[in-house]
């Protein structure tokens, strides 16, 4: 029976906290953690309910309901008559395994740790200059995104309701299917839109459903690491031909010497990631006529598209050719990246593979911030908002191009050309390592991106991602005068 008959002092019972309340969850709580931490042994007796009841000044019952919980784990016995005893199952040994299997960290598997290194890598950076995409000051969305918010999810079609469709919100796919006929010459119905909580969940989702196993896949070199990581950790082990690109865009031609039967091509026509040019109309023509001849898809990242500062944006790839376009758009960059809302326009043979994959991951979106976008869309907000960011956005890009030419001297760093966009490329010299730039940045509260891990591991080049936003200019200069004093010490070590 019992290894003793004499009630053990419970020192861990002063950890009870009563201010903090559920007394009766920290009791269940503190007794288990004591068990567990070689504290309270087998056959050990605890006091009645009565007495520890006293001992805290709590209600009787709360104890009562505690040792219930444990007596039902198995954590304790009761004998009547006798009292209340931890169990002997819970041997010595028994415990010695158990903290021994909380010590021994479980090998991770290969994919694991793959993933553990890609959580680093997409780590979000703060609000401060230069991040890309962060609304601050006028770029944020004005008041009128917060009343629509409290006016659609207290009542009408956005309140708590069931089950909803895997596509999306039907009202949020027609008003997207109008907006980007309009201003972006897709071609496109409602049916064809998989709205996605943004550009990343529907690369992964397309690299998952369009490919077999060693499928090549051509992408542009230097690319999105989204896309590069979506494709580099697929199940299918998807092969990779990284296509360079220039002036043009992505150099077609070098594309079919290297994998002419690639099953697809993830491309940035509008704005290419991360070094801005748009892609040619004739190398937009080569590209869709090798696709028709090899019967291949093009995934079309319409990445920054809106924010051409000159001229009028170029029109999407996708109008050219409906049937072998994957169109992906999103707007968490034009009105804040929390939104989490993008969407596919796909052909219509794939509308029912994307969402069943998507059902497999999250079934759908909340439905509430949908339908706030679908009525702000409709009633001409986005449409202002966005041409009132891109006054912004071109008036900070003016600032920032004067204070880098004016601070920082071009043997150490240069300006990539370009026009359009909310990140501008900050070429380094030879020698210098923009990863660790960016890391020594970012200790003083700069935000940067490195920009030789979008090139594939034989092209690298140094530089560093410089986004656009309504950063005070004098915020922005004692930036740039820090980043200066960086490259001068990267230059004489």
């Amino acid at each position: 029976m019992a290894r003793t008959t004499q009630i053990v002092d419970l020192p861990f019972i002063n950890k009870v906290d009563q201010s903090a309340g559920h007394i009766r969850i920290q009791l269940i709580r503190l007794i288990r953690e004591a068990v567990y931490e070689g504290q309270l042994h087998g056959g050990d007796v605890l006091p009645s309910s009565r007495v520890l009841a006293k001992m805290l000044g709590i209600a009787r019952a709360t104890v009562i309901e505690a040792y219930e919980q444990l007596l039902a784990e198995g954590i304790l016995v009761s004998y009547a008559g006798k009292g209340t005893y931890i169990s002997q199952s819970l041997t010595t040994t028994g415990m010695e395994q158990h903290s021994t299997s909380q010590n021994n960290t479980i090998p991770l598997s290969s994919s694991a740790v793959a993933y553990a290194n890609i959580l680093k890598e997409f780590k979000p950076l703060p609000a401060a200059p230069f991040a890309v995409s962060v609304p601050v000051n006028r770029t944020q969305p004005q008041d009128i995104w917060r009343k629509f918010g409290n006016r659609y999810r207290a009542k009408g079609a956005g309140m708590p309701s069931g089950y909803q469709d895997p596509q999306g919100v039907n009202q949020l796919r027609e008003v997207i299917a109008d907006y980007v006929r309009k201003s972006r010459s897709v071609q496109c119905d409602a049916e064809q839109i998989i709205i996605t909580n943004g550009i990343q969940q529907a690369l992964y989702i397309c690299s998952q459903i369009l490919f077999e196993h060693q499928d090549q896949v051509w992408v542009e070199d230097p690319a999105y690491r989204g896309t590069t990581a979506s494709l580099q950790y697929s199940p299918h082990k998807i092969q990779m031909i990284h296509v360079p690109v220039d002036e043009e865009g992505i150099q077609v031609d070098q594309g079919i010497q290297l994998a002419s039967r690639a099953r697809a091509a993830f491309v940035t026509p509008s704005h290419q990631y991360p070094l801005g040019m748009p892609m040619s109309l004739a190398r937009r023509h080569a590209l869709l006529a090798w696709a028709k001849q090899q019967n291949a898809w093009i995934i079309e990242d319409d990445y920054d598209s809106e924010f051409r500062y000159s001229g009028q944006p170029f029109p999407a790839l996708q109008g050219l050719d409906p049937e072998r376009v994957i169109y992906l758009g999103t707007f968490s960059k034009v009105l804040f990246p929390s939104l989490r809302l993008g969407y596919a326009i796909v052909p219509k043979q794939l509308v029912a593979p994307f969402c069943g994959l998507r059902t497999l991951m999250e079934r759908y979106l909340p439905t509430a911030d949908q339908y706030v976008l679908a009525e702000f869309i409709r009633q001409g907000y986005l449409e202002r908002h966005i041409r009132r960011i891109r006054n912004v956005y071109a008036e900070k890009r003016r600032q920032l191009i004067e204070i880098i030419h004016s601070t920082i001297p071009v043997e150490f760093a240069w300006l990539q050309p370009g026009d359009q966009g909310m990140h501008m490329v900050l070429w380094l010299a030879n020698g210098i390592n923009d990863i660790e730039i960016a890391k020594a940045a970012l200790a003083q509260n700069i935000a940067l991106k490195a920009v030789s891990t979008t090139f594939s591991a034989d092209r690298q080049r140094s530089g560093l991602i410089i986004g656009l936003g309504d950063f005070d200019r004098q915020d922005m200069q004692q930036a740039i005068d820090t980043i200066k004093c960086l490259l001068l010490v990267a230059c004489k070590s």
